[in-house]
């Protein structure tokens, strides 16, 4: 191997956002492990597997030019359309979990590809407002980047997995909107979105997401239907308190009234078994994430990598601010999971995948600053 390559990969890395995400997963390695240890399913071990993996997938994102794969586009297109597939394949003959059918086996691993997905289409907007940032007031392109997003969110609306539906609709919105489109055209695509709410109230979502929806305002109308997850995760969060109950002790999430303490209602068992001060802990280390992001974003070299940090910032916070709100019983329960922290291959893999393109646009924007900074001091010195 060439050692050269070796050197490069640990080289000029973001060490603070790669640090910030593994200690957001170590936590949650703790909780998964209190929360399943007397079970037979080993989630910890496989965790353990998807977090190693996870890190070789960080080093090999971000060894590659993220420039790649502004110029290698037609690979990304046809990982776009391998997803439709995908997609269509689960709606298919995908394994169903609590009424949502998101998940394909192959063997003895569950993928779920809405996951790699969000990164996708991230890259494909990314390049095609690029491409198309002089003429980006025209309507058009808001259509036709509409379209990329249209198709795999019907797909995923119909498993149903309206979180995920949210998720992307938000990263594409987000990148639309910095980009640089007029304030008439965001109107436009708020209105948009309100009619395609409507129409998705109307004929896509089932009864029990409705009814989680009209019970989030107040749980207690259905204590044992649809708001019985909110109450669970409220207590489990108020029952903590500050120091929590302790490794395995928290009742809610070991006696099983906490539904899906490993995935969904994570951070409500973070909360219950290690109090309210780690759960602060979990919030500042989004919150070192989120600077992180933004930096990466603020220094980056063009407006590619800008648009997909962005994207991947996008993605990343605002799942973890939806899925907190969810347990703190600040949003309707819309079946998301907490990054980095809650179980899960598909989603650590792409979350990891994520930050190592983050870490390649971080370090080639810097080599490509000091570049120009030796190039100056040397003109200065032959001008001299």
């Amino acid at each position: 191997m060439n050692s050269k390559w070796v050197r490069g990969i640990f080289r000029n890395n973001d060490w603070l956002l790669f640090f910030t995400a593994i200690t957001l997963t170590v936590i949650g390695l703790v909780s998964l492990y209190s929360t399943t240890q007397y079970s037979y399913t080993n989630f910890f071990n496989k965790q353990l597997v998807w977090l190693a993996l996870g890190i070789v997938l960080f080093f090999i994102f971000s060894s590659i030019d993220y420039r790649f794969f502004k110029v290698h586009f037609s690979p990304i297109i046809a990982l776009y359309l391998l997803e439709l597939l995908g997609l269509i394949a689960v709606f298919l003959f995908g394994n169903s979990v609590r009424g949502a059918q998101s998940w394909i086996s192959l063997g003895p691993i569950n993928i779920e590809p809405v996951e790699p997905l969000k990164v996708i289409l991230i890259l494909i907007f990314a390049k095609y407002f690029f491409g198309r940032h002089v003429e980006i007031y025209r309507i058009k392109h808001i259509i036709v980047s509409g379209i990329y997003v249209f198709l795999p969110s019907v797909l995923v609306l119909l498993q149903p997995d309206i979180g995920s539906f949210l998720i992307l609709v938000v990263i594409w919105l987000g990148i639309t909107v910095v980009s640089g489109i007029k304030l008439k055209h965001i109107l436009a695509l708020v209105l948009i979105g309100c009619v395609l709410s409507v129409l998705a109230w109307s004929f896509l979502l089932l009864g029990y997401q409705k009814a989680r929806i009209l019970t989030f305002l107040n749980p207690y109308l259905d204590p044992y239907g649809a708001g019985y997850n909110s109450i669970q995760s409220s207590v489990a969060v108020g029952s903590g308190g500050f120091w929590g109950k302790g490794l395995g002790n928290g009742t809610q999430s070991q006696l099983g009234f906490l539904p899906e303490a490993h995935t969904d209602f994570i951070f409500s068992s973070i909360t219950e078994e290690f109090g309210i001060v780690i759960a602060v802990v979990v919030l500042i280390l989004f919150g070192l994430l989120f600077y992180r992001m933004m930096r990466i974003t603020q220094k980056a070299s063009d407006n590619f990598a800008r648009l997909a940090a962005v994207g991947i910032s996008i993605m990343i916070i605002f799942q973890a601010l939806f899925n907190i709100s969810m347990a703190i019983g600040l949003m309707p329960i819309t079946g998301l999971t907490l990054p980095f922290v809650s179980y899960g291959g598909s989603s650590l893999l792409t979350v990891f995948l994520s930050i190592g393109i983050l870490n390649s646009i971080y370090k080639n924007s810097t080599e490509s600053i000091s570049i120009g900074a030796k190039d100056l001091i040397r003109d200065g010195d032959s001008v001299g």
